[in-house]
């Protein structure tokens, strides 16, 4: 196992009687401070790879767009753009993909969803999330397997589920960090 630079804490979080969900923060071992770089980056995309299991999944951008497609076209990224053109999708990246546009876009806040929704298309989200931001995942999480909100830069992941329990979590995350400097546990 690589020493042990980052920690990432997970717990379920009360956001109120009508959201389960769980949070996930990443932070360095002796700071406490959000983990950034590219070991966070790393991090993060081997957790969001890991998360779905065999269910479909996305990332969700709905903001500075232009700077997404300018991305995923220089590094020829498949997105889907809602008929708005206000909001990307981007299906289930590579791990090498995924590594990178996290550590691109670490210092927005984007997306995530996980379901046989997915492969269907949602426009009422897709929408939503261009009027709302991640605001639109409320009233959609329970469609979907996890609906999650990316804030990176500042060291958290929440997910918005009602099929997903702390423990769920941490059995998927664990194995998917091993090889990685992080320990992943929940909070003392």
């Amino acid at each position: 196992m690589a020493d042990l630079h980052y920690v990432m804490e997970v717990e379920p979080l009360d956001l109120g009687s009508d959201v389960k969900a769980v949070g996930l923060d990443l932070m360095e071992v002796e700071s406490r401070e959000p983990a950034r770089g590219n070991d966070a980056a790393r991090i993060w995309a081997a957790t969001l790879g890991a998360l779905p299991g065999t269910e479909p999944w996305a990332l969700d951008f709905f903001a500075h767009l232009d700077r997404v497609r300018e991305y995923c076209r220089l590094h020829a990224i498949a997105f889907d753009e809602n008929s708005s053109g206000h909001s990307l999708v981007v299906p289930a990246p590579s791990q090498p993909v995924l590594v990178g546009i996290v550590e691109r876009f670490a210092g927005e806040t984007f997306g995530a969803r996980a379901g046989a929704l997915l492969t269907t298309g949602d426009d009422a989200v897709e929408s939503d999330l261009a009027r709302q931001g991640v605001d639109a995942y409320h009233a959609a999480f329970r469609n979907y397997l996890f609906c999650a909100v990316c804030d990176l830069e500042n060291g958290f992941l929440t997910l918005l589920t009602e099929k997903l329990w702390t423990s769920e979590v941490l059995r998927r995350v664990k194995p998917a960090v091993a090889s990685l400097p992080v320990e992943v546990a929940r909070p003392q």
